[in-house]
């Protein structure tokens, strides 16, 4: 039999004396610790694949515990640390009530979300809300007892909400824009620069006639929006605005009417996302009219897509994979009752063949 105390948790376990792999009974974890000549403690810990037991004595254990068909009562653990294991990731469509889940850059930042979460021991629970139906949504989530943290990808029109929310519940991360004053942890990309960024890139680059296209109800986009305004007005150019929404079906028809209005005028479209830019590049492309040559255009994300469009679409890039790594780990911290801050990544211009060269 194991020795007692720290030492337990490296011995080499064996059945105790008298007793038969073959024939002994594994209903409880007690049952399975004393055909492995463990603590109770030790098994579990084993069960758990916790490296404090070390691996011979954790193979061991689990092997006994396949052999015997023995499933640990996860109901009972969860009832005993608080915790369901869960963890909730809500979309609320405030003003985009079209926009899916499959929209790219969704796909793209629960995808890094999901191997961050599954990694660190979690399931998910997925919801894409439309608050017009629901307003108390949050409330909802948040008062479940479904789910151990929550994480809010877009702040849509839900800002204020979210924000009161905040106030009262802990353990929640926002994919988002930040601002003075508000509770709400918020990871994201600095807007406003980025937007920025993107007008300044096309101003240096000869255009003139600057048009944003993006619906800027979500704080996201008018903060990009606002970067772009600011470029426009430093260099004295125009910037026209349409309220294309960020994903659907609608998007190349109202791309198409945006273009229909403003003519040949527009050299330079600031996209407010790659999406967009993806649409306005097929819709120019059936129009003859020739990227970078005849009109310039830059992104917004930089999705795995960008480098694949014809031509190659200039964008700025979000750094998607860091952001859904640091949304997780200031999740954890909260459930453990830490205080964890947001986080105002840079944005970086990535410049293809959307725009033209310098000269």
């Amino acid at each position: 039999m194991a020795r007692k105390g720290k030492s337990e948790l490296s011995a080499t376990p064996g059945p105790q004396a008298g007793a038969s792999a073959s024939t002994t009974r594994v209903r409880t974890l007690s049952d399975l610790a004393r055909l492995a000549g463990v603590s109770t403690g030790t098994a579990s810990r084993a069960l758990a694949n916790k490296d404090l037991v070390n691996r011979e004595t954790r193979e061991h254990i689990q092997a006994l515990a396949r052999q015997h068909g023995f499933r640990p009562n996860q109901m009972a653990s969860k009832l005993r640390t608080q915790r369901t294991g869960l963890i909730g990731i809500a979309i609320p469509l405030g003003h985009e009530r079209r926009q899916h889940i499959s929209d790219p850059f969704f796909l793209t930042l629960l995808g890094y979300l999901a191997d961050e979460l599954t990694e660190s021991g979690y399931d998910i629970l997925l919801s894409r809300v439309i608050p017009a139906r629901n307003e108390d949504w949050l409330e909802r989530l948040t008062g479940s007892g479904m789910i151990d943290g929550l994480i809010v990808i877009g702040q849509s029109n839900q800002s204020s909400l979210i924000d009161a929310v905040a106030g009262r519940y802990r353990p929640m991360v926002v994919w988002g824009s930040s601002r003075a004053g508000r509770q709400q942890c918020v990871v994201g990309t600095d807007n406003v620069k980025g937007g920025t960024l993107s007008a300044q890139h096309l101003i240096d680059r000869g255009a003139s006639k600057l048009a944003f296209l993006g619906d800027t109800a979500g704080i996201e986009i008018a903060d990009r929006l606002s970067g772009a305004k600011a470029a426009a007005s430093r260099a004295g150019v125009s910037l026209a605005q349409a309220a294309i929404q960020l994903s659907g079906e609608e998007i190349p028809g109202q791309i198409a009417d945006f273009l229909d209005a403003a003519g040949s005028e527009i050299d330079g479209i600031v996209a407010a996302s790659d999406v967009i830019a993806m649409a306005c590049l097929r819709e120019l492309h059936q129009r003859r009219r020739h990227v970078p040559a005849d009109i310039q255009v830059v992104g917004f994300d930089d999705l795995p897509l960008a480098a694949q469009t014809n031509p190659p679409l200039t964008t700025i890039r979000q750094d998607i994979e860091t952001g859904a790594r640091a949304l997780v780990e200031r999740l954890q911290a909260r459930i453990a009752g830490d205080d964890a801050s947001g986080l105002l990544m840079a944005p970086r211009l990535v410049i293809r063949d959307s725009t033209r060269s310098h000269t």
